[in-house]
This record gives C-alpha cells, structure tokens and sequence, in this order.
C-alpha cells in the first residue's frame, strides 16, 4: 500500500489544486458539483486561515485527493459558530484505501481547536451511499434533503444535507 501524506493546500498552489479538478472532472463528472467551466473561471476555495483551509492526499508527491473547510458566516456573527467541508474527493484509482477516511479526521481534529465553532455541515448527492456511509462513521446526520438541487445534462440530482455537532 502507498504511504499517503495529508498536508495543506494553499491558494499559491491554485494552478495545483485546478489542474486535479480538470483531471477529476474529465475522469468522474457526476462526483462533483462543478464543470470544467466552473474550475476553469474559479478562485482558491479557502482563505489560508486556521478556519479556512483545503488539504491534500498525497501519494509519493502526487496529489490524489482533496478537502475544503471554511468557516460559515464569515463576515456573519450569528454563523460563526459552524463551518462547511466542500470539494470532497479522492481519485478513483487511489480509492478504497482510506484516503478520504483520513482527509475527514484531519479536517475534525482541525476544527475541534477551533473553541467557537460548534458544528460541520456538509451536502453529499442523495445517490451517493458510500460517501454517506463514510460521513456517518463520523458521526455526521442528515437533516434534509434539497431535491433537484442539481441540473445537469437533462438530469436532477437531490443533494442530502448532514451535520456532525464537535461541541
């Protein structure tokens, strides 16, 4: 099995982190929310930030997975006290080998310093079972779902809604 580095990503590394998406989307489309047009048009998702950062899965230097967190209602006092995990994904040829298992419990233990905020949301595709197996070993629970959230090529995608209370 490969040795598998997490370490932070940060917005110098933007050409980096749009160049796995591009090879994402060309190779697993239906995983992500986004388009090639979308990457291609996109700023960094976080602000370098103890409460806004993305981290990498790195096989032998070569990145193979990815995870955002930002804090909710940045500018937003009533918010404050939650934060979003977004762009959640792993190649497919490196799955199956707990990478995104340990993308999750790095972000956790991250935000577990952070004293102010309470909890982690997330939106997963409804259809996507082993993502929401996987966000429920954590503890995360679904509390909703948006239906046809997601329209594309012809066809809707409900998303569910989950959140893990750390405090």
């Amino acid at each position: 099995m490969t040795t598998i580095e997490i370490k932070e990503i940060f917005s110098t590394d933007l050409e980096l982190y749009k160049t796995f998406l591009s090879t994402a989307l060309q190779n697993d489309p239906e995983n992500l929310l986004i388009t090639q047009k979308d990457n291609s048009n996109a700023q960094f998702p976080t602000k370098d930030r103890i409460d806004s950062f993305t981290l990498g899965a790195y096989a032998e230097n070569i990145l193979v997975g990815i995870i955002s967190f930002a804090r909710d209602g940045e500018d937003r006092e009533k918010l404050r006290h939650k934060g979003m995990i977004s762009t959640m994904y792993v190649s497919k040829e490196f799955r199956g080998q707990g990478i995104a298992r340990k993308l999750i419990e790095e972000v956790i233990k991250r935000v577990k310093t952070l004293s102010d905020i309470e909890q982690i949301n997330l939106v997963v595709i409804s259809n996507n079972s082993k993502a929401k197996q996987l966000y429920e070993s954590f503890g995360f629970k679904k509390f909703g779902t948006e239906v046809n959230s997601i329209k594309w090529d012809g066809k809707y995608l409900s998303e569910d809604l989950m959140v893990l209370q750390i405090k």
